[in-house]
């Protein structure tokens, strides 16, 4: 997990939700809770497409003679996108849990701690991030049972 000292760059909040993408458990029960299964769905579908998507609009309106300016326009928005989705992931990996969600954390950490899992004690409040990493754990060492009391 990327950590830093002083107050977070524009940079740093991309680098995160990539982290936060990749470990984020792509799990079916999750999306009725969690919003984050569509935005990394939708996050890597930008990713990969629209950079083509956006050199395509150029090219196109290059060889037709067309306006260029709203090819731009068209570019930029295209790129736009999956650099919103990385903004909206990396700040929602650094917020903390809210207290219903944070009570959920704990519990589960517990279990994990029962089934053999050991963890470094939290230095500060559990954020988005640290659920997804337990998340992760969860998926790996217990059933799928422990989904039914979230």
């Amino acid at each position: 997990m990327l950590r830093s000292s002083g107050p977070i760059r524009w940079i740093q909040i991309f680098q995160r939700g990539q982290t936060y993408m990749k470990t984020w458990p792509n799990e079916k029960r999750l999306s009725a809770v969690f919003p984050e299964n569509r935005i990394t769905t939708a996050t890597r579908f930008g990713v990969r497409f629209m950079p083509p998507v956006a050199i395509f609009t150029l090219a196109w309106q290059i060889a037709m003679s067309g306006q260029l300016g709203p090819a731009v326009a068209t570019a930029i928005f295209a790129c736009s996108l999956p650099m919103q989705g990385l903004w909206w992931l990396g700040q929602r990996s650094i917020s903390t849990l809210p207290p219903s969600l944070k009570q959920w954390f704990l519990q589960l950490r517990e279990k994990l701690a029962e089934a053999g899992q050991e963890f470094a004690p939290l230095e500060q409040e559990p954020t988005y991030q640290h659920l997804a990493e337990l998340l992760k754990h969860a998926f790996n060492q217990l059933d799928k049972t422990f989904l039914d009391e979230l």
